[in-house]
């Protein structure tokens, strides 16, 4: 078992004022720009001099912007250009206090830069190794002197991106570790400390994420811009999953798939065939000009259109007129859907358990709109209007005129069949049913009515005001004009929807929570800490949130139960809910409802 190492706080510092680069691709020229930036002497080395030239050429570039918008002096650009020189063989190294290497992803490359440097570098003079899939371990033990080898995973681009993954080994010296480290610091990077497995903290959930991403593309589940607009709207990501593969590099995903795979055996870890093929085919991403997208040239990061971008002006079925719509529900999701619904211009009956219940939910929505009303966000007149277009009811005979009926309620199946069955009895001929369930099947809700091909799913997320996704769920039995209808009321309510077929997680959760499951096996088994996995996922993976930071906000018994709905539906053993999940749901330790999930938190 892994065990994330602490430097050692007595192991002296050693400072590094020059430091070697081996490797000047994308990687190695934004580390040495960092290096230099920092006021470090930076020794450059590629065998190519093109390679050499292009690096010289991004740091002057890069130096110019930065005295044009006057963050440094043109003096300190001088300076910082002359701190970096480059060279074609390593004995440029000698003198270098550390060497951090940053060729390409094949130990044999990458072992035998290490053994050169054996033979160059001071005795003195730390080994540090850019890998992110190989074995730092391997690489150490093949080493001359192992105890000074270690893993230093900058993260791309390495001047904007905060996190440093410093990987010590069981042979690494704790004074190796702490001068990497501090250095780290120096250069204005936030250090994670962590052991040697293949992918290491950030990328060791990230490529996971990714691997099923592909999966999900190549299965024809949904298309390749629903999934990346899914995964941006619906997670606050900065990227879409296949976008960022084509950033990577498809070759490079696969080499840390392969890397995962044969470590862990976990058959999510498999490269997913379509990542095999594509980098066969040589179409490796941005790189290439083509990879999931196709781009406007090699390393080009702006897409065009392809054969299969989707056609802006494909035949499309004409949906059903709607004017007014029916919200069933008195919770948050039903109170924010029937905003979002009234603010659009729809008249909306928001019918709950009993008339109380629906009065509080109006009510709820009234401080809603007060809130943006106090913010400048709307005017009160608007307020007034939208408040207006909301009616109230204790029943859902209510809805006995609506065109769109949205069920809101308990994510219990029985519940919900009991009341699309209501539905098919109150609802007029030609209405739309919809359910926002996020894990259950729709069309278990559509076979308990007499009108299936009516029945869809509509997945609004949390608070749906705010939130810009809705999943838009067919099932096998849903009409054409049904959906047509959905996707229309979504533009009509600024929503994004993106279609997605009746299996469980559809594309946010079945890609989102096996992500979470497997953050918290990695503190199951005492790999890394809460705090360094939020904040490696953070800083590393621009996730607007850490991983149990947002277990807690959603609750761990909802993570549960939408785990085990995947592990169930797929049957994939690496599905299986992390058994420490199941321990603090036991133990009523959800979150922040509770004031105690994987943090305590002060109580309201």
């Amino acid at each position: 078992m892994d065990r994330n190492p602490t430097p050692d706080s007595a192991a002296p510092a050693v400072t590094l004022p020059v430091v070697a680069v081996v490797g000047l691709g994308t990687m190695g020229t934004g580390i040495a720009e960092v290096l230099a930036r920092a006021g470090r002497e930076v020794i450059g080395i590629d065998i190519s001099e093109a390679a050499a030239r292009d690096a010289v050429a991004a740091l002057e570039r890069s130096t110019a912007h930065a005295v044009a918008r006057e963050r440094i002096t043109e003096q300190e650009r001088q300076d910082m250009l002359a701190r970096f020189r480059t060279f074609s063989d390593l004995q440029a190294a000698a003198d270098a206090d550390l060497v951090i290497e940053v060729v390409p992803e094949e130990y044999e490359t990458k072992r035998e830069v290490f053994t050169a440097l054996d033979g160059i570098v001071r005795p003195d003079a730390v080994l540090a190794t850019g890998t992110n899939a190989l074995s730092v371990t391997r690489l150490a033990a093949d080493s001359a002197r192992p105890e000074r080898v270690l893993g230093l995973h900058f993260f791309n681009p390495a001047p904007a991106m905060k996190l440093v993954e410093v990987v010590s080994t069981v042979l690494t010296a704790p004074a190796a570790t702490a001068s990497v480290t501090a250095l780290a610091r120096e250069l204005g990077k936030e250090p994670v400390a962590v052991g040697d497995r293949p992918g290491f903290l950030a990328d060791g959930l990230l490529f996971g994420y990714l691997n099923q991403a592909a999966a999900m593309y190549e299965a024809k589940y949904a298309t390749r811009e629903d999934i990346d607009a899914a995964m941006r709207l619906g997670c606050g990501l900065p990227m879409g999953p296949l976008a960022l593969l084509d950033l990577i590099g498809i070759d490079t995903a696969r080499t840390v798939l392969e890397a995962m795979y044969a470590e862990s055996g976990d058959r999510l870890h498999a490269p997913s065939p379509i990542l095999k093929q594509l980098s066969a085919a040589g179409l490796t991403g941005r790189k290439t000009g083509r990879g999931f997208y196709s781009y406007e040239a090699p390393g080009s990061g702006t897409v065009v259109p392809d054969e299969l971008t989707p056609a802006a002006n494909a035949a499309a079925v004409a949906g059903r007129p709607v004017s007014s719509v029916g919200v069933a529900g008195s919770g948050t999701m039903a109170s924010g859907i029937a905003e979002v619904f009234a603010k659009a211009g729809y008249d909306v009956v928001l019918a709950a358990r009993g008339q109380e219940k629906a009065d509080k939910a109006k009510a709820r929505i009234a401080k809603s709109l007060g809130r943006s009303v106090d913010k400048g966000r709307m005017t009160a007149e608007a307020r007034d209007e939208t408040l207006a277009r909301i009616t109230p009811a204790g029943s859902l005979d209510a809805f006995a005129d609506v065109d769109l009926a949205v069920e809101a309620v308990a994510e219990d199946l029985a519940v919900k069949q009991q009341l699309f069955g209501t539905l098919d009895k109150v609802c007029k001929p030609g209405a739309v049913l919809a359910t926002t369930t996020s894990s259950l099947p729709v069309v278990a809700c559509a076979r308990a009515t007499s009108r299936p091909e009516d029945v869809i799913g509509m997945h609004f997320f949390n608070p749906a005001p705010a939130m810009k996704l809705v999943e838009v769920v067919r099932t096998v039995l849903t009409a054409d004009d049904v959906h047509a209808t959905v996707r229309e009321v979504c533009a009509k309510v600024r929503k994004h929807p993106v279609d997605c077929g009746d299996r469980a997680g559809f594309i946010v959760n079945a890609l989102l929570f096996p992500y979470l499951n497997n953050a918290v096996k990695m503190v199951q088994e005492h790999y890394a800490t809460l705090d360094d996995i939020d904040a490696a996922m953070k800083l590393g993976g621009g996730y607007p949130m850490g991983p149990f930071q947002l277990l807690d906000v959603v609750g761990l018994d909802v993570s549960l139960a939408i785990q085990k709905v995947l592990h169930n539906e797929f049957r994939e053993p690496g599905l299986a809910p992390a058994p420490l999940l199941e321990h603090l749901v036991a133990a009523g330790c959800l979150g922040r409802k509770t004031g105690r999930g994987f943090r305590e938190y002060a109580r309201a």
